[in-house]
């Protein structure tokens, strides 16, 4: 029987994350004072009391989530001697697994996670990309909608492979457009634009993914404590080489997470733990392996209800 630390991606924050924890345990607290120190700025303040508009940019939310993530985890360490066999996150997220393994500083995770955050802002214009959930459709026939709505510079691309028939497409906004209708016109439970700030995990990223290179060329990735299943390739890895390619391949790449889930199902994982905001991943993974029981840590009660013995 193994264990599995799961971490949230962009979309998870909100005002407030991460407050009663820091003011119930000093860990915490010094955890976001880190983070303060590391971008110049008060992330803290960010997340306990916003703005909510200020928090959901894509510079200060990518930090914040890491961060706060970051928080519950040395709680859990610190406080009930937390251990685990692997981790893995969703996009943001996997930065945040790869800290928590030890391939990271903290200190160097957020720092990076901000610049790429304004990496990613600045890479499409304002309104120029999207994003849109498509459910009910396979990834197949998701693909052949992609493709049909591309034009000339208008990319349209599978980005998040969520599971359970949640697929999130990114490109163009027009390309977005005419895919949303196909796909309510080929049957799709569901196909919505995504209220975003730029067009994730496709081509149009390239420029983010260039100047990610070259900032993480700057940083020393270690060899992780435990695999962590990179988001790319939905396969374990624990090379710090493989790991940077992989984080700057991310950019541009899908999030293969159905796939990373039955990478963790096959690995033994039983028994897994999303650290931070929100309970995203505990549906996701419920829909997609059965097997692993999933349980969310973000407030202090749920700090309580973690026992040692239940994570060995």
């Amino acid at each position: 029987m193994k264990t599995a630390l799961l971490f949230p991606g962009q979309g998870s924050q909100r005002v407030g994350m991460g407050r009663d924890l820091a003011h119930r345990f000093e860990i915490a607290r010094r955890t976001y004072q880190e983070a303060d120190d590391a971008l110049g700025f008060a992330l803290g303040a960010l997340c306990f009391e916003g703005p909510e508009d200020d928090l959901t940019l894509t510079q200060y939310c990518q930090p914040a989530i890491l961060t706060t993530s970051m928080a519950v985890f040395r709680v859990l360490v610190a406080e009930k001697g937390l251990r685990f066999d692997l981790a893995a996150g969703h996009s943001l997220g996997e930065w945040t697994a790869l800290c928590a393994a030890g391939a990271l500083t903290f200190a160097d995770a957020v720092r990076l996670t901000h610049q790429r955050g304004l990496f990613m802002q600045d890479a499409v214009a304002a309104g120029e990309g999207a994003m849109a959930a498509v459910m009910g459709l396979e990834l197949a026939a998701v693909i052949e909608l992609c493709v049909a709505a591309q034009a000339e510079g208008e990319p349209c691309e599978p980005a998040n492979l969520n599971g359970a028939g949640q697929i999130v497409i990114s490109g163009h906004h027009a390309a977005i457009d005419r895919a949303v209708a196909a796909a309510k016109a080929s049957g799709a439970k569901r196909a919505v634009r995504l209220q975003v700030s730029a067009p994730f995990h496709c081509s149009m990223m390239a420029p983010a993914a260039e100047r990610l290179a070259a900032a993480l060329a700057a940083v020393t990735v270690s060899a992780p404590a435990v695999p962590v299943v990179a988001n790319v390739t939905a396969e374990p890895t624990t090379d710090p080489v493989t790991i940077k390619q992989l984080l700057v391949e991310q950019v541009t790449a899908p999030v293969r997470w159905e796939e990373s889930v039955r990478a963790l199902a096959q690995a033994g994982v039983t028994r897994a733990y999303e650290l931070g905001a929100g309970s995203v991943l505990r549906g996701l993974v419920k829909r997609i392996a059965e097997t692993i029981d999933t349980t969310t840590i973000g407030e202090p009660h749920e700090v309580d209800g973690f026992t040692a013995a239940a994570a060995t």
